[in-house]
């Protein structure tokens, strides 16, 4: 019995580790492309947890804005609304232009209502701009 519990946490990090990896490097590629709008993006999250079980953040990227106490922040996410890469803080303009820049490169609006990012979720704005 104890051999199987181990042999299933192994399994378990293996499919933990593979779910960085994969996700890794899909936020890479979306974190290059808003910084090829931007000229700055930084990687966000990699993996998101379903059914108790970490996978890697979705292949499709859509597009948003969010108003932080910061300032407004263009982001990359996939279907589910997980963000996979962000802009700085900015001004409402320029979150604005970087957002039209990505819809006229052909990344689709994200239409959720809200996002997540690390630990807490924002609704959306893109709309009010």
């Amino acid at each position: 019995m104890l051999a199987i519990k181990s042999a299933i946490l192994h399994i378990q990090t293996m499919q933990y580790f593979q779910a960085v990896k994969i996700g890794k490097d899909r936020a890479a590629k979306s974190q290059m492309m808003l910084f090829n709008l931007s000229g700055f993006a930084m990687l966000t999250i990699t993996t998101k947890k379903k059914d108790g079980q970490f996978v890697p953040v979705g292949e499709e990227n859509f597009v948003a804005v969010i108003h932080t106490p910061d300032g407004y922040v263009t982001i990359l996410v996939d279907e589910e609304g997980y963000t996979k890469a962000q802009s700085k803080p900015l001004e409402k303009d320029a979150a604005k232009e970087i957002y039209k820049k990505a819809r006229e490169s052909g990344i689709v609006e994200y239409s959720g209502k809200q996002i997540e990012i690390w630990t807490e979720r924002h609704p959306t704005i893109q709309n009010e701009l």
